[in-house]
């Protein structure tokens, strides 16, 4: 079986990387190709990722790996999961995706828990009760009248 080679790229709170993993039939072996910062930026009074960064960082890492070791065959992402962007009919990104640190969220469990019984919300979902959870961003949103 030939040599295959797939691309990893890993989103975290602080730092992100780009792998490349490497598989000979019988073993995978990673190495990094790439790493980074992941640091929020403020816009305003709010907190967001800095999106077009990292995605210029990651295309950066992508390219360094493909010339380091070859073609990758795919990639997979991971990602710090509770954060979203929003996006339109047509795949567009709606804003700059607001960071989980950011203030909007103090407060808006209880608001949630005032609306739907927190055991309700658990038998749901089953997560952990944590202010930055996307049920409570999203709740944010609608506080704010947000257009998205």
């Amino acid at each position: 079986m030939a040599r295959q080679l797939f691309g990893g790229v890993d989103l975290g709170a602080e730092s992100g990387r780009v792998l490349v993993g490497k598989f000979d039939g019988q073993r995978v072996t990673l190495e990094e190709a790439h790493r980074f910062p992941n640091a929020p930026c403020r816009a305003l009074d709010t907190l967001h990722w800095d999106v077009l960064r990292l995605w210029n960082d990651i295309q950066d890492g992508l390219r360094k790996a493909a010339q380091t070791h070859g073609q990758l065959a795919s990639i997979g992402v991971d990602t710090w999961g509770v954060d979203f962007g929003l996006l339109d009919e047509c795949d567009e990104l709606l804003g700059n995706p607001v960071h989980y640190r950011d203030a909007r969220n103090n407060g808006m469990m209880e608001q949630v828990f005032q609306a739907v019984p927190r055991e309700e919300v658990f038998a749901s979902t089953g997560l952990q009760f944590m202010q930055f959870n996307t049920l409570f961003q999203l709740a944010a949103l609608k506080k704010q009248n947000s257009p998205q």
